[in-house]
């Protein structure tokens, strides 16, 4: 890989990660318009423990206490708001880590198709449209039950399956849809994303040990901290912007993207 290469996909993975706007329409960019080849499994390693540190740092204080809480709800203390949380995020990571596991070859061969992409960009922008303007959005992220954690979790596979349709914005799409107010939808969904990358980098490892790819650490290196540093950046600039202007600069970015790759495919 280029030192552009590296720069331009490391930039694009912190960037795409969190925002409901879909990593892997904008990751198939370069690959389409500008031949460039597969960024290996080590890079795609790299970029995972960026974007994991990003998120796990931005909310160690939620991180911390909602396993402190889950760890004590065994012992005499009992239940909490956040051991109960605690217990959401992992009923809500269980659908994607089982089916996410077994569709993995499925999505490889047949999903990763740019008119896939280019239609769930579109589509699942308006669905994020219709939630951002419909959805009463009173409830709070510890007014969640089970069955809502296991409806954003489900909706998360989805997202595996279908590339483009983006894993942030359908899980906040239907947290929306399901009562919760923007930011509770968000920190939700960004909560949930962390065993969720981290499954898939432990994945990515396992890979690797079992290949014989040679890996340049300069790639390595400079991926996850530029990966690190976008994705950061990009959890606190969302949050200040849904409180404010809501998921619309959202949907048109992604009706506007949706629309360059249909009319890239059909030139």
């Amino acid at each position: 890989m280029s030192i552009i290469e590296i720069i331009v996909l490391a930039l694009v993975q912190g960037l795409t990660e969190f925002l409901p706007i879909s990593s892997s329409a904008h990751l198939i960019l370069p690959s389409q318009i500008l031949g460039w080849a597969d960024q290996g499994t080590a890079f795609d390693v790299a970029v995972h423990v960026g974007t994991l540190l990003a998120v796990v740092i931005y909310f160690r204080k939620e991180v911390t206490d909602i396993l402190g809480a889950w760890f004590a709800s065994f012992g005499a203390q009992g239940r909490s708001d956040d051991s109960q949380l605690g217990w959401w995020i992992l009923i809500a990571t269980i659908p994607s880590l089982i089916i996410g596991y077994l569709v993995k070859d499925f999505v490889e061969v047949y999903s990763r198709n740019a008119w896939i992409i280019a239609t769930t960009t579109v589509v699942f922008g308006l669905l994020l449209w219709y939630a951002d303007k419909s959805a009463k959005q009173l409830k709070n992220i510890y007014q969640l039950n089970w069955l809502s954690a296991l409806l954003i979790g489900l909706s998360q596979v989805v997202a595996m399956i279908f590339p483009g349709t983006s894993r942030s914005g359908i899980t906040m799409t239907v947290g929306l849809l399901l009562g919760l107010n923007k930011q509770s939808a968000a920190r939700f969904s960004f909560l949930m994303s962390i065993p969720v990358i981290a499954a898939a980098g432990s994945y990515y490892v396992y890979k690797l040990s079992s290949s014989e790819e040679i890996i340049s650490w300069n790639a390595i290196v400079l991926g996850s901290i530029l990966s690190f540093i976008t994705a950061y950046a990009c959890i606190h600039f969302f949050l200040k912007v849904i409180e404010r202007m809501g998921m619309m600069p959202f949907v048109i970015y992604r009706l506007l993207l949706g629309g360059a790759l249909f009319a890239f495919l059909l030139w």
